[in-house]
């Protein structure tokens, strides 16, 4: 995936051969804390929607790369690793403090942190159902919404058959995402209404619960609404 920063992108995958890829609340609620983990140092979550086959992202990129990963996959900032690798803390014979070499920090990407957000469910899956193999498709797909030169002026292609006539691209396809992500569960039959639907940001949005994921201040920036 190509991503930039200050855009808003449509990102979304499904199970390999369509299969499902939340089995339970459980499993559902562990996700949401892998995007907590792994999407939030990089982007500002617009909108989201978990469904039992497929999810849906709808983020804008403040970061595409973040300098350090600490062993467990967790984000830490630069100023720790500086901080930790050049502490004064090894003494010679003498008890005489020595130099120590900082470390350089290593650099992940967003593609990156993604792929081990996914890589990572998909490891804890198979170890409780005692499965094997690919839980996602291998490729997670992107569309650009804020950049008319990536957007299509006839259809709005979000990989699942549906088209949407757009007349201006640029200011309306964000609302068209927007609306869409919240509305996949009540078109496929879920539910009858959005907010019956426990695991998207409707709920957030309109008031009925106060999540964390998103973020209130950049839908408003981009006066979306439901």
């Amino acid at each position: 995936m190509l991503l930039e920063k200050n855009h808003i992108y449509h990102i979304y995958n499904q199970g390999n051969n369509r299969q499902k890829i939340f089995f339970n609340r459980e499993n559902q609620l562990f996700f949401l804390q892998k995007m907590n983990d792994y999407l939030l140092p990089y982007c500002d979550i617009m909108a989201w929607c978990l469904m039992p086959n497929h999810f849906h992202w709808m983020v804008y990129v403040r970061q595409t790369e973040l300098e350090s990963v600490d062993s467990q996959g967790g984000f830490q900032s630069i100023d720790k690793v500086t901080q930790s690798a050049s502490r004064g803390d090894l003494t010679d014979s003498r008890g005489a403090t020595l130099s120590r070499t900082p470390t350089i920090p290593q650099t992940t990407s967003l593609n990156q942190s993604i792929g081990i957000l996914l890589a990572s469910y998909t490891r804890a899956i198979n170890q409780v159902n005692k499965t094997s193999g690919s839980l996602f498709r291998q490729k997670t797909k992107s569309d650009c919404i804020t950049n008319a030169l990536e957007i299509s002026h006839s259809y709005y292609n979000l990989g699942f058959g549906t088209s949407i006539l757009l007349h201006d691209p640029e200011k309306e396809y964000p609302q068209a995402c927007f609306n869409y992500i919240h509305q996949n569960p009540v078109k496929a039959g879920l539910v009858k209404h959005a907010e019956d639907w426990e695991f998207s940001s409707y709920r957030d949005i309109i008031g009925m619960r106060a999540g964390k994921l998103i973020n209130r201040e950049r839908i408003a920036e981009f006066e979306l609404s439901l």
